[in-house]
C-alpha cells in the first residue's frame, strides 16, 4: 500500500472503480475486498447481506464499542454507463490534469476511498470516541441497501451521535433534501381491431387523462412555491418519466404503464402527493373504465420511496460538521441521499457532505478532482482529531 495519503487514496479509489457494481449486479468482490484491506489492519467488519445472497452492506467500528460515536457513511453502486459516450474504459482509473476519471469517481466511491485510506489513521489516535464506516448498496435505485443496515444499527445498545452522508456536495454542508415517491399505474383496457375501435377500451387514452392531471399538478405545486430560499427549485415537483404501452397501429391498445415521481419538501409531501393522484384516478377514471367493461381498471405500484431530510440548522451534528469542513455557510439540495433514511429509520442526525460535483454524477467521463478528495481527508482527519479527545 502506498505510503503518502493521496497515493493511498488514489490506489483505493482505482481498486474500488475497478469493481463493475452497476446495481443490477452483485458487489460482494468489492465488499470481499475492502474486508480484506481492513483485516490487513486488524479491522473487522460486519456483514448485513440481502435476501439474494448477493448484495451485502458492511457496518466497520473503529473506536470503543460502547460509545456513541461518528458515521461515515457511503454507497457502492453506480448508475449504468450503456448508451453513454466514454472516451476511456469507465472502469479503469484514469488521471489526467488533477482529475480521476471513472465510473463511480465522483458518486460515491471517492468518498469511500477517502475514508479507507483513512483508517490507519483513525487507529493510530487511539479513539475515545468511534468512528464508524456505514457501506451501502442499491443507493441508486432507491435507498435499498443501507436500510437492512440501518434496521441492525438501530438495534445497538449505543445510537451514534451522527452522520455524514458523502455525496458530492463540493464539502459544503447540506442539512435538507426532498423526499420521493415513486408510483406505476398500470392501465388494463380492452384491446379490439381499430376499425372497431368503440367496442375497446383504450388503454393509452385513459392513461393520458393521468398524465394530464400530473401535469395540472405540478402547475399547481410549482405555483405554490415555498419560501424555502435554500432549495434552489424552492418547491415540490412532480411529473411523468416513463410511458409503455401499445401493440400496433391497428389495435385498440389494451395496457398501458405510467410511471410517476413527486419530490417533496416536506418530510411525507411526496407521498401525500402521489397518494392524492391515486386517489383521483380510482374515483375518476377507474370507475369510467370499468363502466365500458368490468375486467378493466387500474393497478398501482410503489416502485420507489424515501423521506425528506430536514436537520435543523443550529443542530450539534452540523455545528461539528461546519467547524470540521472549516466553512459556515449550510444548504439544501433536490437530490435525494441515505441522509434521510438514517435521520428517519435509526434516529441518527444526519448531513450530506462529500467530495466532488453533483453535475458529475451519472455523467460519461465521470470524474472527481484530486483536491476535492484532499480536501475531504482534511475533513476526516480534523474528525479523527476531535474522536481522540472524547
Amino acid at each position: 500500500m502506498p505510503s503518502s495519503r493521496p497515493d493511498r487514496i488514489r490506489k483505493l479509489l482505482a481498486d474500488l472503480v475497478g469493481f463493475d457494481t452497476i446495481s443490477d449486479r452483485t458487489n460482494l468482490p468489492l465488499i470481499a475486498h475492502i474486508e480484506s484491506y481492513l483485516a490487513a489492519f486488524g479491522i473487522k467488519g460486519e456483514r448485513i447481506t440481502d435476501e439474494t445472497g448477493q448484495k451485502a452492506a458492511l457496518w466497520v467500528t473503529i473506536g470503543p464499542q460502547d460509545q456513541p460515536g461518528f458515521v461515515l457513511s457511503g454507497h457502492t453502486d453506480v448508475v449504468p454507463v450503456v448508451g453513454q459516450d466514454w472516451s476511456h474504459d469507465p472502469f479503469k482509473l484514469i488521471e489526467r490534469d488533477g482529475k480521476l476519471y471513472g465510473r463511480g469517481t465522483t458518486d460515491m466511491k471517492g468518498f469511500v476511498a477517502v475514508c479507507l485510506a483513512m483508517a490507519p489513521e483513525m487507529l493510530e489516535a487511539r479513539l475515545k470516541t468511534p468512528i464508524h464506516l456505514a457501506i451501502s448498496y442499491d443507493e441508486e435505485i432507491g435507498c435499498v441497501g443501507v436500510r437492512p443496515m440501518l434496521h441492525e444499527v438501530a438495534k445497538k445498545k449505543v445510537r451514534p451521535l451522527g452522520a455524514f452522508i458523502g455525496e458530492p456536495t463540493q464539502m459544503q454542508v447540506i442539512i435538507g433534501h426532498k423526499g420521493k415517491h415513486g408510483v406505476r399505474a398500470t392501465f388494463h383496457g380492452l384491446a379490439r381491431h381499430s376499425s372497431i375501435a368503440p367496442d375497446g377500451v383504450n388503454a393509452i387514452e385513459y392513461a393520458a387523462e393521468l398524465i394530464v392531471e400530473i401535469r395540472r399538478r405540478a402547475v399547481a405545486l410549482a405555483a405554490a412555491r415555498s419560501t424555502d430560499s435554500l432549495y434552489d427549485v424552492p418547491h415540490s415537483t412532480l411529473l411523468t418519466s416513463i410511458v409503455h404501452g401499445g401493440a400496433a397501429l391497428n389495435i385498440v391498445p389494451d395496457t398501458c404503464a405510467v410511471d410517476f415521481e413527486c419530490r417533496g419538501i416536506g418530510i411525507t409531501e411526496s407521498r401525500e402527493v402521489t397518494d392524492a393522484i391515486v386517489a383521483w384516478a380510482k374515483a375518476e377514471l377507474e370507475p369510467a373504465m370499468k363502466a365500458r367493461h368490468p375486467d378493466c381498471g387500474i393497478d398501482f405500484e410503489e416502485i420507489l420511496d424515501y423521506p425528506a431530510l430536514d436537520t435543523a440548522a443550529d443542530a450539534a451534528i452540523v455545528t461539528l460538521a461546519k467547524s470540521l469542513a472549516g466553512r459556515n455557510d449550510h444548504a439544501k439540495v433536490a437530490f435525494g441521499t441515505e441522509a434521510s433514511l438514517f435521520a428517519s429509520m435509526a434516529d441518527i442526525p444526519s448531513v450530506v457532505i462529500g467530495p466532488g460535483a453533483i453535475a458529475q454524477a451519472h455523467t460519461p467521463d465521470e470524474f472527481v478532482e484530486m483536491a476535492e478528495l484532499e480536501k475531504c481527508a482534511g475533513f476526516v482527519e480534523r474528525l479523527i482529531a476531535h474522536c481522540a479527545k472524547g
